[in-house]
């Protein structure tokens, strides 16, 4: 299934001499083949070359090529190109780059070769080998505010969104993999945001936030917003303060109550303390009020958590960032409660234990505390997190933060920096050594993607400071950067053999720069990046690809006359193919082929394909037969005339053998043995086609001059 086009074209340059160019292209379409130069044609003296070989497969499926061989002399030129999902395009490798056992992927189902021969005439030689692969749809981006779990990046795949407690999701729920030449979901990745306002009824857990600044022109919607909570009869509500920064025109208002009359729980236009530790409702429904002149801030908003609980028992209680043990579930008198935070956390501002007490209205002796993520500090154990101010919101304006790292002598540090959005004017620095001898490893503003770096020495230093007045750039999301300590070496760690493949490796020690390459073998699919790099920093820049099944059958073509009916498209084993010829032809062979898998080696096709031949000239010799039918008397005389011949002939051979056999030198030609007597004839091939390394070729392949 490929084709070659040759075009010569005579070239003059200068007045001395001229030479003739070969332009040559060559395009595949199997899903497996090879792409050797041994195959060009012969060229004519003084002739210079250029070929594109280009390789097309399923939309969906992309193309992997991998360099068998390649002996290339000064001037050619050897290029791998693909295209992007607009169709520019794009140079994945040269010459320059192409090492034996490289494995290039294309990002689309269409990749191709370009080589040129040098103007001198030298010719190299190179083979490249090329199958097929899965593309899949790109990594979907969490939301802020929310999560994101992935069935299958391949198309058919799917992407589920959700949102943390107090956020709405604005876009679809489930984002599918679309099947394209670069596959893509089915829409933009939604959003998390929090109301202005709403009713929630049968309120048991949960949150009210400040309303999530608009963008654009909608900067000064929401600025009043009201909600109603209801919990179910018989229960009340306990409303918690996790958050409460406002401006000096805002206003917020807790009411007992959905009437005008109702009990006021809080209300920050009377002045007073912030009841951290939370209120109580009457009853078994509370309103909430948000007023404000700056509704497109984040500096200021509020955070609060509601649980509804039962009359004669305390609430649940709560903490952000952290956990609590209990000794009773239903949290009845005498209950003790201890907390802890996560890591990158410190408890501030109450007690690690607090109490259920007072049969008669049963409460809380204290206050939960807080797990906050601290502005700096001296870490010294094998492994930690570091958090930006304020995590998981928004860090503050002027923060100046300094978190010093020492691991053991012997080892160094390693840091996996996760997340990093800060705002344009916000500044992290990393540090490596002590405060004597430091030096930068690296300083960022803005949002980066998630990096590793490592230090030289037992000690790192990450400072971080915000801009003060936090106006022109806004503020970012902030960071989450795990370290450890890892061994003080000068090469990455090695890496598995895969089940079902094999590895190779560039350099004998895996040192800065060094590369390994997956492959799988026949029969199985890389899932996964195939080329993996020893970093700066002495990690790899991947994960470990794995080895998959092959489950599907490569197409098998049409039969020409014929209709057939797949009972899957996508030809996964077990699929049946089946045809059926137009009308005036008749099927020869046999009208089903099955998807067989195999062990080892790719699923195959359980018989050839059939062949629709024309059934006209059966019909015509049955009419001629019925046009011939003889009466009983003409039947008769042919007998006779049949039977006198065949005497007279065996009359005449008995005199000639009697009588002139030993007096005449007359010899017949059949009294001699025929000279090819000897030589039998063999059957013909019914030109079947032939599968060589994924490539067909059949007796009808063409060239065009």
């Amino acid at each position: 299934a490929w084709k070659l086009e040759l075009l010569y074209a005579s070239i003059f340059s200068g007045e001395m001499y001229s030479y003739t160019v070969t332009n040559c292209r060559v395009n595949f379409t199997d899903p497996e083949g090879y792409i050797d130069s041994s195959d060009d044609p012969p060229l004519p003296e003084g002739a210079f070359l250029q070929c594109t070989y280009t390789v097309t497969v399923y939309v969906g499926y992309g193309v992997e090529l991998q360099v068998k061989s390649v002996n290339l002399s000064e001037g050619e030129q050897l290029s791998i190109r693909g295209m992007d999902e607009g169709g520019a395009l794009l140079v994945l490798a040269n010459q320059t780059l192409l090492v034996e056992g490289q494995v290039i992927r294309s990002p689309t189902n269409t990749l191709s070769v370009f080589y040129r021969s040098s103007p001198e005439g030298g010719v190299g030689m190179f083979q490249l080998h090329y199958q097929i692969f899965r593309l899949s749809c790109a990594l979907p981006r969490r939301p802020h505010f929310g999560e994101v779990s992935v069935k299958d990046l391949h198309p058919g795949g799917t992407a589920h969104f959700q949102c943390h407690m107090g956020y709405h999701l604005q876009g679809d729920a489930t984002l599918t993999c679309l099947n394209a030449s670069l596959p893509v979901w089915s829409q933009h990745e939604p959003s998390c945001r929090a109301l202005c306002g709403g009713v929630v009824k049968n309120a048991t857990v949960g949150r009210v936030l400040s309303p999530s600044p608009h963008p654009g022109p909608n900067s000064t919607l929401d600025r009043s917003c009201s909600w109603s909570l209801e919990a179910p009869n018989g229960l009340r509500l306990h409303l918690h303060l996790e958050r409460m920064v406002l401006g000096p025109t805002d206003r917020l208002v807790l009411w007992s109550g959905l009437d005008a009359g109702s009990v006021v729980l809080f209300d920050s236009g009377h002045g007073g303390p912030i009841p951290f530790e939370g209120v109580i409702s009457e009853g078994p429904a509370v309103r909430v009020q948000f007023i404000t002149d700056q509704p497109n801030s984040h500096n200021t908003g509020f955070n609060i958590r509601y649980e509804a609980f039962e009359k004669g028992h305390c609430y649940e209680p709560y903490i952000q960032n952290g956990n609590f043990s209990t000794t009773d579930l239903t949290y009845g008198v005498g209950t003790v409660v201890q907390f802890t935070c996560d890591p990158g956390h410190s408890l501030e501002q109450g007690p690690p234990v607090i109490e259920c007490i007072n049969t008669r209205d049963p409460y809380w002796n204290d206050t939960e505390p807080l797990c906050k993520a601290l502005c700096g500090g001296d870490l010294s154990g094998p492994s930690g997190v570091i958090l930006s101010p304020n995590w998981p919101e928004w860090y503050g304006e002027g923060e100046d933060c300094s978190w010093r790292i020492h691991v053991d002598e012997d080892k160094r540090v390693l840091l996996d920096v996760q997340l990093l959005n800060l705002s344009d004017s916000d500044m992290l620095t990393i540090l490596d050594g002590d405060e004597v001898t430091t030096r930068i490893l690296g300083q960022f503003v803005g949002g980066t993607s998630p990096f590793k770096m490592s230090s030289s020495t037992p000690d790192l230093t990450i400072t971080f400071h915000s801009d003060p007045a936090g106006l022109v750039f806004g503020k970012g999301e902030g960071f989450i950067i795990n370290y450890m300590e890892v061994s003080h070496n000068d090469s990455c760690p090695d890496l598995p053999e895969i089940q079902n493949g094999w590895k190779t490796t560039s350099h004998v020690a895996l040192v800065r720069g060094a590369r390994i390459t997956y492959q799988c073998d026949p029969g199985y699919d890389l899932v996964g990046s195939e080329t993996l790099t020893c970093q700066v920093d002495l990690s790899w820049n991947m994960q470990p690809p794995f080895c998959e099944k092959i489950m599907y059958c490569t197409d098998p073509g049409h039969v020409e006359h014929s209709t057939r009916t797949l009972s899957d498209p996508k030809l996964l084993v077990g699929t049946t193919i089946l045809y059926s010829c137009i009308p005036g032809y008749i099927l020869q062979g046999g009208a089903t082929l099955t998807c067989y898998g195999r062990e080892p080696g790719t699923p195959v096709w359980t018989s050839r394909l059939p062949h629709c031949v024309c059934e006209f000239p059966q019909m015509f010799l049955a009419e001629a037969t019925a046009d011939s039918s003889f009466d009983g008397g003409s039947m008769a005389l042919a007998i006779f005339i049949l039977v006198l011949l065949v005497s007279v002939l065996l009359g005449g051979a008995y005199i000639y053998v009697t009588r002139c056999r030993y007096h005449s030198n007359l010899r017949l030609p059949l009294m001699y043995p025929h000279p090819y007597s000897q030589i039998t004839v063999e059957t013909e091939f019914d030109n079947p086609l032939y599968e060589t390394g994924g490539v067909r070729i059949s007796q009808n392949t063409s060239v065009t001059t």
